[in-house]
């Protein structure tokens, strides 16, 4: 659980008697919680109230708390990727959109150029495509080491790679 009772009627005590509101702002009730510093609790009236219906507002605080974090949690998946994924996404689609315009092969200075990041980043970031099936590792007939997207080669007669 995120707000303890214990410590929610702790900090009633303390703030006298729930008067100067503490264990309402503890709770994430700041707008009340300052309104009994105010007004000294409603006119204690207020502290009363909450003596009896602590154990609710915590039980409330709690499930409040915990749907903020499921929402947060799902915002990241459903809502898009979180930044480190969002970063990661962009670098593999600038590499397929870079493999795409150049008939399914690109290198790692193209990728790096494109997405302004260091070669050594674009290399790993395709090596980790040709690990996962999605490209192949060639040389050119010129000795560039290339990478070859199969799905995006449109013309194989242009590729002027180096048969293996």
């Amino acid at each position: 659980m995120y707000y303890s009772l214990p410590i929610a009627y702790l900090l009633w005590f303390v703030s006298g008697f729930g008067v100067l509101g503490l264990h309402r702002i503890y709770l994430g009730k700041i707008g009340t919680g300052i309104l009994y510093m105010c007004t000294f609790g409603l006119g204690a009236v207020g502290a009363v109230y909450d003596f009896f219906t602590l154990p609710y507002q915590v039980e409330e605080a709690n499930r409040r708390r915990q749907i903020e974090d499921i929402l947060s949690h799902s915002m990241g998946s459903a809502g898009g990727p979180r930044p480190a994924d969002r970063k990661r996404e962009r670098l593999e689609r600038t590499i397929l959109r870079l493999a795409r315009a150049g008939n399914g092969v690109t290198s790692p200075a193209e990728v790096a150029l494109e997405a302004d990041i260091p070669i050594e980043k674009a290399r790993a970031a395709l090596d980790a495509l040709v690990e996962k099936g999605f490209a192949e590792l060639r040389v050119k007939k010129t000795g560039v080491i290339v990478y070859v997207f199969p799905e995006f080669v449109k013309d194989p007669s242009r590729l002027d790679i180096e048969e293996v």
